[in-house]
């Protein structure tokens, strides 16, 4: 499911240093740890190529004006990983969301700023609790795992953001890592 206010697109190359990253994010995938700790590894290895300048191409850094853009960098044929762009400019908003898998994100340029969410229950229903705001400047990357993966991620600032995000899953088969999009009351 591909969340609203979501432009897809796939990349039509890649470079040195991305191939690079895929070898490294395979090699982790495939030693066959579980989600939380693969998710570390994977997270440990997309650091140290966050802020270069060779690691995507003109094409993966093109934002859209009416949404924030996902650009598929990688899918593994196997299915076991995804390594996408997003391409996020000034304003622009995910929906409150999680994911179908772990996941880890890198700030490449600029800054995300992310909401974090608890699912708690409220009498015969839920309701969402924000426990964390966060800045994310170039070179922060988190690591996570379902459950306790509710979040929304905002460019807060004045340029454009880049985040590079590897996913647990094939988002080139499912369109995107969101498993549910969530519209409960959301209390501070």
């Amino acid at each position: 499911m591909t969340p609203p206010n979501t432009a897809t697109t796939t990349a039509p190359r890649t470079t040195a240093r991305l191939r690079a990253l895929v070898t490294e994010i395979r090699a982790t995938v495939n030693r066959g740890l579980p989600p939380g700790p693969t998710a570390d590894l994977v997270a440990d290895r997309l650091g140290p190529h966050l802020g270069t300048l060779d690691l995507l191409t003109p094409e993966h850094c093109e934002g859209d004006p009416d949404c924030y853009r996902q650009h598929l960098l990688h899918a593994e044929p196997d299915g076991s990983f995804s390594v996408v762009a997003l391409v996020w400019l000034p304003g622009q908003v995910t929906p409150i969301h999680d994911h179908v898998s772990w996941c880890v994100t890198g700030v490449h340029q600029g800054e995300e700023h992310e909401r974090r969410y608890a699912l708690v229950p409220d009498g015969s229903a839920a309701r969402l609790v924000a426990t964390q705001d966060v800045v994310n400047p170039v070179g922060a990357v988190a690591a996570f795992a379902p459950p306790g993966d509710i979040h929304l991620v905002r460019n807060g600032g004045t340029d454009t953001a880049l985040s590079i995000h590897v996913y647990g899953a094939d988002v080139s088969r499912l369109g995107s890592s969101v498993r549910r999009v969530y519209q409960l009351p959301a209390n501070r």
